[in-house]
């Protein structure tokens, strides 16, 4: 394209689907395909012989319900809300009805749109993280084709995407595609050892195919692309920031395998409770996962050989002449008067009721936007698999000050996150509601 205008328009449009892209998007990997293919053939042995079973179990790993179910809805029939700074998006029906859903739809269409974001209608936005869903391979394509085709049928409408302009031009994903759809992101863990190069590869698979990790968990580019210098170390896309989950950043927070395998089981780990948006991911998908499949997303994500796993935070050295131990004091008795009733003096937290902030990995966070998310929002009552629940926590955005929080979070980082005291009164102004 030539010309001021020409290339106005083109950044005016790469724009608008840069924004949205922000939910979804790709970059570059060399070898996919073929270790991407040696994963997929290793399926969990249990619903092997049956093809509705695995697709059952595919659809479960890919977390299709959190964004196609609602709480009150017929499975599948789509009508979740999605909100993102440009409008809001509505998961689609996805239930075998003719109308409305995808019953017209062949095994090829449904690949197509899984690929590469196109349906026999339209262009997807990349809400729906096709960006990661291409990796799928055609045979889990299928099976997952071949369960929802066995679904009962919802006469439910969709919802249009209620999207301001230029955001509502939904041909200029085509110009997004264009630039920024490729086949995956470089990896942010390696493997050096024969023995578990199949686990490692399974991981890899049910990672950054099926779960779509990426997607929150990865810094995206001027254009909402996923950026591949940085895959895997965190993302503030909404309200409750993704954290970093390289072998690094998820070794220095003090996680190792068996903890790791724990967490997506059940939700709850020494290292804390499942919130924000991974509490669904743990809710709708992780839980139902095979251990050997949970097994190999641990070895994955913390690389092989891992990196040690700092168990314990050690505490910063702090200058008592400076304003530091003034202010962690203050801190101090913001904790014992609001805090230590549940999570105990401390921090060993109380089971069934709230999860200790020694050792708790969002306690260990460098960037302490979550930690004063938590404390400002408050976290609801959670039921996890069995009978774990954790009680709910309320929010104190109504009765503490922005200095009062900067000075119980500073507290609790550098008593039990080996992170420095420098939170201030403006860092909790900035993320008020």
């Amino acid at each position: 394209m030539t010309g001021r205008s020409m290339n106005l328009r083109r950044v005016l449009l790469l724009g608008a689907v840069a924004a949205l892209g922000a939910l979804g998007a790709c970059s570059r990997h060399d070898d996919t395909a073929t270790a991407m293919a040696a994963a997929a053939a290793l399926g969990p042995q249990s619903t092997a012989a049956d093809p509705l079973a695995r697709g059952r179990y595919l659809v479960k790993a890919a977390d299709c319900a959190a964004c196609h179910t609602t709480a009150d809805g017929a499975p599948f029939a789509g009508g979740v809300k999605l909100a993102s700074p440009f409008g809001t998006f509505y998961g689609t029906n996805i239930t075998p009805d003719k109308q409305h859903g995808i019953g017209n739809w062949s095994a090829d269409d449904l690949y197509k749109a899984l690929h590469d974001g196109v349906t026999p209608e339209k262009n997807l936005y990349p809400a729906m993280p096709y960006t990661s869903y291409r990796q799928l391979s055609r045979a889990d394509s299928d099976a997952i084709y071949a369960y929802l085709m066995a679904q009962k049928p919802a006469a439910v409408a969709n919802r249009e995407p209620e999207l301001s302009f230029p955001f509502n031009m939904r041909f200029s994903v085509r110009f997004w595609n264009w630039m920024f759809l490729q086949d995956a992101l470089p990896d942010a863990s390696n493997v050096q050892s024969p023995a578990t190069a199949a686990q490692w590869n399974r991981g890899r698979y049910l990672v950054n195919a099926l779960g779509h990790c990426a997607e929150c968990h990865t810094p995206r580019g001027k254009f909402g692309q996923l950026d591949g210098a940085r895959a895997l170390n965190g993302s503030a896309l909404g309200r409750v920031a993704a954290p970093d989950i390289t072998p690094h950043g998820l070794a220095s927070r003090g996680w190792n395998a068996a903890d790791l395998q724990t967490f997506f089981a059940t939700g709850i780990a020494p290292q804390g409770s499942a919130f924000g948006e991974m509490y669904p991911v743990v809710h709708l998908s992780s839980q139902y996962m095979s251990r050997d499949d949970l097994a190999a997303m641990s070895t994955y994500l913390l690389g092989d050989p891992p990196p040690p796993s700092q168990a314990q935070a050690q505490k910063p050295a702090l200058d008592t002449a400076s304003a530091d131990a003034a202010q962690l004091e203050a801190g101090r008795n913001l904790y014992l008067a609001v805090c230590a009733g549940c999570h105990s003096a401390g921090g060993e937290g109380k089971p069934h009721v709230a999860v200790p902030m020694s050792g708790n990995s969002t306690v260990r966070q460098g960037d302490p936007h979550n930690l004063i998310v938590a404390m400002l929002d408050g976290i609801g009552a959670q039921d996890f698999p069995g009978l774990e629940r954790m009680q709910e926590m309320p929010g104190f955005a109504s009765q503490l000050s922005d200095t009062e929080l900067a000075q119980l979070a500073n507290y609790l980082r550098a008593t039990w996150g080996a992170q420095p005291a420098d939170v201030t009164p403006d860092t909790v102004k900035a993320l008020r509601q």
